[in-house]
């Protein structure tokens, strides 16, 4: 694992030079391949140096990093444009890489918390620094303090946990049971429900995302909101008897949550909003599936987790175009692309039905399984289920249909139908997200 953090640190010194954008990009890419050949039956850790290693789990997200943050500097072509700050930009970008890869690899409780925490700071850089409207400081202080706030109890936590067994070695937490200790569970565990987000505190997110450049909502959508499901599945282990008397409450409020936000999603004029918000929907079953700990929902959330990061990531790309083409982010003024951008109707089409799971996306097998685990879990859940998996395929076709059809605002003049960089960029989301399915058992049988 070093050699591929060494590699992100030294390239950070790329922020000295000038012209060096799209050769940090290809080499993100590189790093991205090379880290793909070091893939093997990784069910156990392996590749262990000092304090990091990685098994499958960590592997996929790590893999993710790369990708997400490679397409990150692509999408962001008008940072170089403008000479908006470009080498600082390209900075905290593979600073905040450097942060996530960390967090995955780390086989320690409390340097995954540390670097948990760490990757909040480029994030919120991000935001404040390249995001577009005044109202970004708000969002950077909400995000600030949700996270913050909700993850210092974990520091306790983790160190009581330390104090009890004499470990914080990832590894070993199968070992330690720890019995009807309530306040523990609620510390280990509400970090990473706010920062999944759980519905109830999950305000921080369409906040985030309204504000953030594209760059900003392709790290938050694709990576940042993993880390709290990361986080679940690695804790897990030590807090299963605590799970079996708490989980139906998370569970719960999960489910008739995502219901309520998919409703949400139908009022939303905002493309960045209405995306952010599906998020939350989407999260929502995943955090249900995974507290099931049931096979099938542990396999499922993190299929799910994956496929998420890729869809949501170019949506997002997708209302940065149509933003930078039209200046604003509006249902209303952003109609009838199919007019003036048919062959970015397509992307829409293929990312819209990526979102509300249709076949052959990854989106589809994660929610299969989780359907399966969660109808398992308890017979009533069927009905918030039908509603959400209803709303999802209602809410990504109002976002498909108003914003491709319909009559053409008319204070447009002149217009530019995509670039070769958009339709690469849009690609490599879509690719790795329908060819996955052909080998779903490094996201099923991981276990």
């Amino acid at each position: 694992m070093l050699k591929f953090i060494f590699m992100i640190l030294f390239m950070n010194v790329f922020m000295f030079y000038k012209n060096i954008y799209w050769m940090v990009q290809n080499l993100l890419f590189l790093g991205a391949f090379l880290f793909m050949i070091k893939i093997s039956s990784m069910y156990y850790f392996c590749n262990i140096s000092y304090y990091f290693g990685m098994d499958m789990v960590s592997y996929g997200l790590i893999l993710l990093s790369f990708w997400i943050c490679a397409l990150m500097l692509m999408a962001s072509e008008s940072v170089v444009r403008l000479n908006n700050y470009t080498n600082l930009f390209l900075f905290m970008i593979l600073f905040l890489l450097l942060m996530l890869i960390l967090t995955f690899s780390s086989m320690s409780l409390f340097m995954f918390y540390l670097f948990f925490e760490s990757s909040l700071i480029p994030t919120l850089f991000l935001i404040l620094g390249w995001g577009y409207q005044p109202e970004r400081l708000q969002a950077g202080v909400y995000l600030l303090f949700y996270t913050l706030l909700a993850s210092l109890p974990l520091l306790i936590g983790i160190f009581y946990i330390k104090n009890n067994d004499f470990t914080m070695n990832i590894m070993l937490l199968n070992y330690c049971k720890l019995y009807n200790l309530e306040f523990l569970y609620l510390c280990m565990v509400f970090a990473f429900l706010v920062k999944m987000p759980m519905f109830l505190v999950h305000l921080w997110l369409p906040k985030a995302h309204v504000e953030a450049p594209v760059s900003g909502s392709m790290i938050l959508a694709g990576i940042l909101l993993k880390l709290g499901g990361y986080g679940l599945l690695r804790v897990f282990s030590l807090l299963q008897i605590m799970g079996m008397k708490f989980n139906y409450i998370w569970i719960s409020i999960s489910l008739i949550g995502g219901v309520l936000v998919s409703l949400i999603c139908l009022r939303q004029m905002d493309l960045k909003a209405l995306i952010a918000y599906s998020s939350v929907a989407h999260m929502g079953i995943v955090l249900s599936g995974l507290l099931t700990m049931t096979y099938w929902g542990l396999s499922g959330s993190y299929t799910l987790m994956l496929a998420h990061g890729l869809c949501s990531s170019g949506l997002f790309c997708l209302a940065n175009i149509s933003y930078e083409r039209m200046g604003s982010r509006s249902l209303l003024i952003n109609k009838g692309m199919l007019n003036f951008m048919p062959s970015m109707a397509l992307w829409w089409f293929l990312l819209c039905s990526g979102n509300m799971a249709a076949p052959p996306t990854l989106n589809l097998l994660g929610e299969i399984s989780l359907l399966n685990s969660i109808v398992s879990w308890s017979w009533l859940t069927m009905i918030s289920l039908a509603l959400l998996s209803f709303f999802s395929a209602a809410y990504t076709l109002y976002l498909f249909a108003y914003s491709q059809h319909g009559k053409v605002y008319s204070g447009t003049y002149f217009f530019s139908s995509g670039v070769t960089r958009e339709y690469l960029l849009l690609m490599l989301h879509w690719l790795p997200l329908n060819l996955l399915i052909m080998k779903s058992n490094f996201c099923m049988l991981w276990i």
